[in-house]
């Protein structure tokens, strides 16, 4: 495929990290569109005339009951054939912070399984919304065109409700099956639960997760905030090749274009 992959980029109420991840996704050769979800309720727009679906950071519905929980609920509710149906051919799904939050409670991820949550993100254990930089690395996993990405990157995350949580069985599976993707770690790459490094506690320190396909993939640090050099706190100071969130989108945008 030559042409740019078509990313719907999902608005709803609370949403605020849209433009971003537009931005994100035009730098790595992308072509975007905004798309409401009451736009796809009313079938003015359509999730097949897309390549890949975009759920940015914000706080969508203001986080009633929990985070990502209303607009998992309206997912489920009005779009759960119509997300389907975009997987099943092959469709990509990317969900950052309150996205990544969302494909939990719908159950897209970790297991593919819409309607039935296996895990969860939940309080920090710092007991208050967390904004700061941190490292994360990649695994080997299922997300396989991030594999060879062997270097420390740097992340902003801002979230109250991001520590991974479930039972000891989801998380063996997770590890057995390759789907975490990434890990907080310290200044020498060594996945780590010591705090602010792992900046909301999340189990066995994953960062983010993908299904078994590894076509639909979530994380809850923010590499669309991390496309530019002058985006990094001390980017006088340091010498980086490329911005590591933009090293991230482009990855995915040439998987997209592969397949």
């Amino acid at each position: 495929m030559n042409t740019k992959p078509t990313v719907c980029i999902l608005r709803s109420d609370g949403t605020n990290c849209d433009e971003d991840l537009a931005f994100a996704f035009q730098l790595a050769g992308a072509k975007t569109e905004f798309v409401h979800v009451n736009e796809l309720r009313e079938k003015s727009k359509k999730l097949s005339n897309f390549q890949i679906l975009a759920l940015p950071g914000g706080f969508s519905y203001g986080d009633d009951l929990a985070s990502g929980k209303v607009l998992a609920v309206e997912l489920i509710s009005f779009f759960k054939d119509d997300l389907q149906t975009f997987i099943d051919k092959k469709g990509y799904v990317l969900g950052v912070c309150n996205g990544f939050q969302t494909l939990i409670r719908t159950g897209l991820l970790p297991f593919n399984q819409l309607g039935k949550m296996s895990a969860t993100l939940t309080n920090n254990d710092s007991g208050h919304f967390e904004c700061r930089w941190v490292k994360m690395k990649a695994e080997k996993s299922k997300a396989s065109y991030f594999d060879d990405l062997d270097h420390i990157m740097d992340v902003s995350v801002n979230h109250g409700e991001g520590k991974l949580f479930a039972d000891k069985q989801v998380l063996d599976k997770l590890e057995q099956d390759g789907l975490v993707v990434f890990r907080y770690v310290d200044a020498q790459g060594k996945p780590t639960m010591h705090y602010p490094e792992n900046p909301n506690g999340a189990l066995r320190t994953i960062a983010g997760i993908c299904d078994k396909t590894g076509r639909i993939f979530g994380l809850m640090p923010h590499p669309e905030k991390f496309v530019d050099i002058t985006q990094h706190p001390n980017w006088r100071r340091e010498r980086f090749s490329k911005p590591h969130g933009q090293i991230l989108f482009e990855r995915i945008v040439d998987f997209v274009k592969a397949s």
